[in-house]
C-alpha cells in the first residue's frame, strides 16, 4: 500500500520477489554505492523512482524522531509484547535512535 501511495506501486511485485521489505528498506542508509547500483539494476528502478523512494523513507524517519509516526510493535514480536514494545520504541525515539518497518 505504501508503494501506490507514494506512486511506486509499480515496484510492489519486483519488490515482493526479491525481498525487499521495511527491514531490508531500513538498512539501506547504510549501503555501499555498488550496493545501491545493485538494488537499482535488480528491481529494474528508474533513477528519479529512487531518489523518490529514498526522500519518502526520510521524510517517514523524521516523522518517527518527531514522534508523528506511529509506532507498532515488528510482525515477529508476540502481541502479548506490544505495550513493551511501544515503550521501548519510544524511549529509543528519544535516544534519536528510529527503527522504520512497514507493514505489509
Amino acid at each position: 500500500m505504501w508503494l501506490e501511495e507514494i506512486n511506486l506501486g509499480g515496484y510492489r511485485q519486483i519488490f515482493k520477489e526479491n525481498g525487499v521489505n521495511g527491514e531490508y528498506l531500513e538498512g539501506m542508509s547504510m549501503f555501499t554505492t555498488e550496493q545501491i547500483l545493485r538494488f537499482i539494476r535488480r528491481c529494474h528502478m528508474k533513477w528519479g523512482d529512487f531518489i523518490t523512494l529514498c526522500k519518502e523513507l526520510r521524510r517517514i524517519k523524521v516523522a518517527c524522531l518527531k514522534g508523528e509516526q506511529k509506532v507498532r510493535r515488528p510482525w515477529w514480536a508476540p502481541s502479548c509484547l506490544s505495550v513493551l514494545f511501544v515503550k521501548v520504541a519510544k524511549r529509543n525515539r528519544q535516544s534519536r535512535v528510529v527503527s522504520l518497518k512497514l507493514e505489509p
